[in-house]
């Protein structure tokens, strides 16, 4: 039961009544102390408010709750170009070739593989190959020999390259049980050594099958001559590239599900590396060297590995290396390309990461570490939409997104290549079509950007950006939403803007309104009281008008900057002054009581009660320190006098 006063010039403290000389005097505790602005003004100098701005997008996306001034250049989501200050656009436009043959006769399959010969594509669509055509955008089959048949794989591939051996240039196809090649589209010549992943190197086509039986040929007609075994289970190789060994030479790399073995050309033997990961059914699927180092998927993170004279550096930066990617988007990297200036990755949202009963995987050797070790799978079957996001040494940025229609399929290839459209583009598998987007290498800023053969940059219809929940760095303290000032460049009827707000963690977005002029446009939050909020995040979705003529696919309205004025109100805090009377005895106890109870309060190690008041539901009853005091005492066996006391809650 709270304690109350009903007597006028009196205070209740630390179980103690006290006369007043005196009205309490009280004021406000919680505030923050005054801004202190040294030389030239900033747009946080303003005394009762404070700033945010982003207009810098180079962070990438991934990061889901901003923990302070670093994160202010990344975002939770986004589909738009991130990588320029002060330029927020559309993404690139991605495009499908038909899939039709001459005749205009539908191709069916899911896309096996993509891969160049001069300047022509191929792809395989399930087991039956073809070359495309720019000219009339249709796919030819590749046949048997020269006025032959149609030719077919017997199975689908399972990797493919381009080698060149013997001054002529071919595509070699991998299918399991065996392998084919082709320099042109006329004639196949089919192979029966199993492969299952394909490689060049010292001048030699390599070949490695499902049990991990590595092989090589010197000419591409030759027999191929067997070498070493890998000393993993069966199933267990995920991909054979060349990268470079801790000498610097350029060595055969065998990607497992237990991670990473060396060839020892020499000896004839793979050599554990000492990068071994526990076990994971994608282990190294889609591993690629890039510039420096050894990419190697795991799930949705990815391993870059350097190789050096005794000291390897391994360093994790998959798209999961902050807070991952949303839902919906999440699942297994299954594909890595390098580009000039980005190494791309295929996120196969058809395997999203869950946990998985230790029971689901085989035991082996009795272990749970090293090359011998399994460990539960973090994967799990579930759907979602597939993605290819990219890494430029600094931000993940997306690419490309299933539509949610196409959600639950997987990005089947990818590929880099002139090929195909003569300027230079990134090709994918989706769905039974094969995708292309152009990728600028030359000028890059988003008003500047042209294609190498004069074709007008273009871009999709429209993308989202989402910024990572802000709350100030303190979750503890009340915000106010005041302002919020968007500037918008390229920007008409057109070309717009749609600004929403979501607050306190919550999904459910509210619409500010929608930009159709360039400029800066304020919203003001509240109709002018402000919107409360703990934590708050927006979304901008941006849109151009819809058509492929080159005039409207190279408009993009252009964010430049998003800046929020927000204050930070601190809970109610109350001081009180007070100035007791010890002059006289009151309620039992004499002036040298009074005084005896007053010291006990300011030496008390814990809060003590006080109130002035009787409101029956105790909510003017403080708890506080006494936090000065001062007083005036008689002297001598005279314990009269007066104390003013100043009492705050924490």
């Amino acid at each position: 039961m709270a304690n109350k006063v009903v007597d006028t010039n009196e205070i209740y403290l630390n179980g103690n009544y006290f006369p007043l000389s005196r009205p309490v005097q009280s004021v406000l505790a919680s505030q923050y102390p005054s801004k202190v602005v040294i030389g030239d003004t900033t747009r946080d100098s303003q005394t009762r408010a404070s700033v945010i701005s982003w207009s810098d997008w180079r962070g990438g996306i991934g990061v889901e709750r901003m923990q302070g001034p670093a994160d202010a250049d990344k975002a939770w989501y986004s589909t738009c170009n991130l990588r320029h200050r002060h330029h927020l656009v559309l993404p690139a436009l991605s495009t499908a070739t038909t899939n039709q043959d001459p005749d205009d006769t539908t191709i069916n399959g899911a896309i096996t593989f993509i891969q160049d010969l001069g300047d022509v594509l191929y792809a395989g669509y399930g087991t039956d190959p073809y070359y495309y055509s720019e000219a009339s955008d249709r796919w030819t089959r590749v046949t048997v020999s020269d006025g032959g048949s149609d030719y077919s794989f017997d199975a689908n591939p399972t990797d493919s390259i381009t080698v060149r051996m013997g001054d002529t240039d071919y595509v070699v196809v991998a299918i399991g049980s065996g392998y084919s090649y082709f320099s042109s589209s006329v004639v196949v010549t089919e192979k029966t050594t199993d492969a299952k992943f394909l490689s060049f190197w010292d001048d030699r086509l390599w070949g490695i099958d499902s049990t991990g039986q590595l092989w090589y040929t010197l000419t591409i007609a030759g027999t191929p001559v067997n070498d070493a075994k890998v000393p993993v289970q069966d199933g267990y190789v995920t991909d054979l590239f060349v990268g470079r060994d801790a000498n610097g030479e350029q060595i055969l790399y065998v990607a497992t599900k237990i991670g990473l073995f060396a060839h020892d050309v020499s000896n004839q033997r793979w050599v554990e590396t000492q990068f071994q990961l526990p076990f994971h059914n994608f282990n190294g699927t889609g591993s690629v060297r890039w510039r420096d180092a050894i990419y190697n998927p795991s799930g949705l993170g990815i391993y870059k590995y350097i190789n050096g004279s005794n000291n390897a550096v391994v360093t994790v930066m998959g798209p999961d290396r902050d807070d991952g990617l949303p839902a919906t988007y999440r699942g297994t990297i299954k594909k890595l390309v390098g580009t000039h200036t980005e190494l791309m990755a295929a996120v196969d949202a058809t395997t999203a990461p869950g946990a998985q009963a230790a029971t689901d995987i085989p035991w082996q050797y009795g272990s749970t570490a090293g090359m011998s070790g399994h460990s539960p799978s973090v994967i799990a079957a579930s759907s979602g939409q597939s993605s290819i996001v990219a890494w430029n040494d600094t931000g993940w940025e997306t690419k490309w997104t299933a539509s949610t229609t196409d959600a639950g399929r997987p990005v089947d290839i990818m590929h880099v290549s002139n090929a195909g459209k003569g300027d230079y583009r990134l090709w994918w598998g989706f769905n039974g079509k094969v995708y292309h987007q152009l990728i600028p290498f030359d000028v890059t800023n988003p008003s500047q950007l042209v294609a190498v053969e004069g074709t007008d940059y273009a871009y999709e219809t429209s993308g989202i950006h989402e910024t990572p929940w802000f709350d100030a760095q303190q979750t503890e303290v009340d915000k106010l939403a005041l302002k919020l000032k968007v500037e918008v460049e390229d920007a008409g009827s057109d070309e717009t803007v749609v600004v929403q707000y979501a607050t306190d963690y919550s999904d459910s977005y509210t619409s500010l309104g929608t930009i159709s002029s360039s400029g800066t446009t304020t919203y003001t939050f509240g109709s002018g009281v402000g919107v409360s909020f703990r934590s708050i995040k927006f979304k901008l979705t941006l849109a151009r008008e819809a058509g492929t003529t080159t005039a409207i696919m190279k408009k993009s309205p252009d964010v430049v900057s998003l800046t929020l004025e927000y204050r930070k109100k601190l809970e109610a805090k109350w001081g009180h002054s007070v100035e007791l009377n010890l002059n006289e005895s009151y309620k039992g106890l004499d002036p040298k009581g009074l005084r005896g109870k007053l010291v006990a309060a300011i030496e008390s190690e814990t809060l003590v009660e006080f109130t002035y008041r009787d409101d029956g539901g105790g909510s003017r009853n403080y708890y506080v320190d006494v936090t000065s005091a001062t007083g005036i005492e008689y002297t001598g066996y005279d314990e009269r006098g007066s104390s003013r006391i100043t009492l705050v809650e924490p």
